[in-house]
């Protein structure tokens, strides 16, 4: 029995670790990508479809995460795991695209209205205070949407080893986060999409 209990606090502790590298690694990465200069290192692959598709990936998180808490709610355990796994394969699809997008293809900030990589004092003017929601509305997003990968792995793990009452507490903070992230990326998206090349 403590042979048995041993190896559950061991495989325990191994996966804790490895959501804890993952959490710290995937924002690591996706900071670094920030500060990189367009680096066309996938050759000439254009990747300018990935926005346009990471918002569809977007919704359909949304959608997926709504559904999950509906079935749930409903006593709907199959439905649910389907719609959650579905969510997750979407997110983790998203974040796959988006470490591509911002590796090989441009910056695109708000308000550059002549795609110059500059925001001038004259395209300042012009989208005026609807860049401070933009960027609210960003800086939101990236905050949460790093502070949402540790959340979403320990939901997935208490949900798989059936430890269902973590789970439960866990969900309460992960379900709102991971659907303002999924929300707020298809608002950020649609804010910046004109000012896309």
């Amino acid at each position: 029995m403590n042979t048995i209990k041993s190896n559950e606090v061991r495989n325990n502790n191994l996966y804790l670790s490895i959501i804890g590298i993952l959490s710290i690694a995937i924002p690591v990465v996706v900071a670094v990508l920030f500060y990189l200069p367009e680096s066309g290192g996938l050759g000439d692959w254009n990747v300018s479809f990935i926005p346009h598709f990471n918002a569809i990936l977007n919704t359909g998180t949304t959608l997926c995460l709504l559904a999950g808490f509906y079935f749930i709610k409903n006593n709907q355990q199959k439905n649910h795991i389907r719609a959650m796994v579905t969510a997750f394969v979407l997110s983790s699809l998203f974040l796959v695209l988006y470490v591509i997008y911002h590796y090989q293809g441009t910056h695109t900030l708000f308000g550059d209205a002549n795609g110059d990589g500059v925001v001038s004092p004259e395209e300042l003017e012009a989208v005026g205070s609807i860049r401070l929601i933009y960027v609210f509305i960003l800086l939101t997003h990236i905050l949460l949407a790093a502070i949402v990968v540790p959340l979403v792995l320990l939901a997935i793990y208490f949900a798989i080893s059936k430890q269902l009452n973590k789970h439960k507490k866990i969900v309460k903070w992960t379900f709102p986060v991971w659907l303002y992230v999924a929300i707020t990326g298809v608002i950020v998206y649609l804010m910046i999409s004109p000012y896309y090349a």
